[in-house]
């Protein structure tokens, strides 16, 4: 990408997972880089791997997306260096397994925070910027989890991916007339950390290789689509079967199905 049209993406949960594979994705089409999540080392290893093998810019933002003053301080940074952000993925995200009643607040306030907050505050601070030059995308990690009725256990994750579901809709129509694509990607069940660190990867192994997606998959499909304009995008086949299926069968079928397989994906107590 010559230096005369040079553009930049920024992603949060960048350095694991699907967030990696998607900034990996970006670098090849030649974006410089901004990624930041919590852990620095990895984080750090990520940017320099891939200017490295593909010639671009990278820098990272250290940052905990549960603290309110770090889309603040994202931002502060980026206008520091002068830097304009003409894509954005909000892919930072992660569950609170469990049911409702037995967390605390401060779990769920926190996860709000990351999963809602903080891709609303990013987004609004950086909109008016894409708006202005006339060129802007903004991919919105969802899941399948927000197109599908909820099992018990992780109660506001399918309530959180449903949100980002009909905010990217709405922001969508809102800025297409001013070269604004923004799209909400809904993968399936995908290989990556998510699983272990909620504690769940023993319940969601007992799943069929087949409902398994790659974070390479969903990541090279959730470019595609952003630059297609797509507003929501599935991924996958079987998951686009699935979603077909949710709407022709009767809605009490298929929460009953749900609720039935729960304990194979969902981490609940009595």
């Amino acid at each position: 990408m010559a230096d005369e049209i040079r553009r930049t993406a920024l992603i949060t949960g960048a350095s694991a997972g699907i967030g990696k594979c998607l900034a990996e994705v970006f670098a090849q089409h030649g974006f410089d880089l901004v990624l930041t999540a919590r852990r620095e080392e990895r984080l750090r290893q990520v940017a320099d791997d891939l200017a490295a093998r593909y010639g671009i810019r990278t820098r990272i933002v250290v940052a905990d997306l549960a603290q309110p003053g770090a889309v603040g301080r994202i931002c502060d940074e980026l206008a520091a260096a002068k830097l304009d952000v003409d894509v954005l993925v909000n892919n930072a995200g992660y569950g609170v397994p469990g049911s409702y009643r037995t967390t605390t607040w401060a779990q769920q306030g926190d996860f709000i925070q990351v999963m809602v907050t903080a891709v609303c505050e990013l987004t609004h601070r950086l909109l008016p910027g894409m708006v202005e030059r006339r060129y802007g995308r903004i991919v919105n990690i969802a899941s399948m989890a927000g197109l599908t009725p909820p099992p018990a256990g992780h109660t506001l994750y399918g309530a959180s991916k449903a949100f980002m579901i009909k905010f990217t809709q709405a922001l969508a129509l809102e800025t297409r007339k001013y070269g604004v694509h923004a799209t909400a990607v809904c993968p399936g069940f995908t290989y990556s950390e998510f699983h272990d660190v909620i504690g769940t990867r023993q319940h969601v192994s007992r799943l069929p290789s087949w409902m398994w997606l790659t974070a390479d998959q969903v990541a090279r499909e959730s470019y595609d689509a952003v630059m297609r304009g797509d507003m929501v995008h599935v991924v996958g086949w079987i998951y686009r079967a699935i979603l077909v299926l949710t709407k022709i069968l009767p809605e009490r079928l298929v929460t009953a199905v749900v609720r039935g397989n729960a304990s194979k994906f969902r981490k609940t107590e009595p």
